[in-house]
């Protein structure tokens, strides 16, 4: 049977941590509620999914993707990625900074020029600044369309209650030849009683005039440990 384990609630966020999931855990994300408003338009994506897989100690296969439901039905964002931590720190109960290094391909989307295949790679640094619990990215790549983006972004945490964390996040993107699309996010994640269940809600407000005016957001993130097949 499937067996409860813990897991790292990364949801509301663009960003990520310098963790991964233990080996043969999985870790699911899921964004059953999303609603981007741009210029007086409301697009809802709904679910967002991303997928973790313990492959062995500090490594995780990650797998992503949305589906837009409004005004049409569009596969958006799907991607599939090889996370490793490479320096242990804070998130793995030693001192220092945990170190982390993530890539992969961006697959293609149903989305207008989006249909071909791109690549991503990202560095992340998390460490902590009493009480505050930082994680900083940075990476880049080539988009479905064949041009050059950067990333970045930073997240913050901040304990209320111990099942209870304010979060923030503030994270852009620039493609070539596109203007930034940088943002900002406020949100609370709470563990209600199981200690492998996380719920979370988040507002998220563009900071560059091409990102999305607003965005609105509820998820969750839940994990189990996949069981060993015993031969006989």
């Amino acid at each position: 049977m499937l067996l409860p384990a813990s897991a790292w609630a990364y949801r509301p966020f663009i960003s990520t941590d310098a963790a991964v999931a233990d080996p043969r855990e999985v870790e699911i994300e899921l964004g059953y509620f999303n609603l981007e408003r741009t210029r007086g338009e409301n697009t809802i994506a709904t679910p967002s999914v991303v997928v973790n897989y313990g492959l062995a100690k500090n490594l995780e296969l990650v797998g992503e993707f949305r589906l837009e439901v409004s005004p049409g039905v569009e596969i958006s964002d799907p991607g599939l990625s090889l996370k490793g931590v490479v320096k242990e720190g804070v998130l793995q109960d030693k001192p220092g900074l945990s170190v982390a290094v993530e890539a992969g391909p961006l697959l293609p989307s149903t989305l207008p020029r989006e249909h071909g295949v791109g690549f991503e790679a990202i560095g992340i640094v998390s460490g902590k600044l009493a009480p505050v619990t930082v994680h900083v990215n940075g990476g880049g790549g080539l988009d479905r369309d064949g041009h050059v983006f950067g990333i970045w972004g930073v997240i913050g945490e901040l304990p209320l209650h111990s099942k209870l964390r304010l979060v923030a996040e503030f994270n852009g993107e620039t493609t070539q030849g596109e203007r930034p699309t940088n943002s900002a996010l406020l949100g609370v994640i709470w563990q209600p009683t199981s200690k492998n269940l996380f719920l979370d809600a988040g507002i998220r407000h563009g900071i560059s005039q091409a990102a999305p005016e607003w965005q609105f957001t509820i998820g969750l993130t839940f994990g189990f440990s996949v069981p060993t097949v015993s031969r006989q």
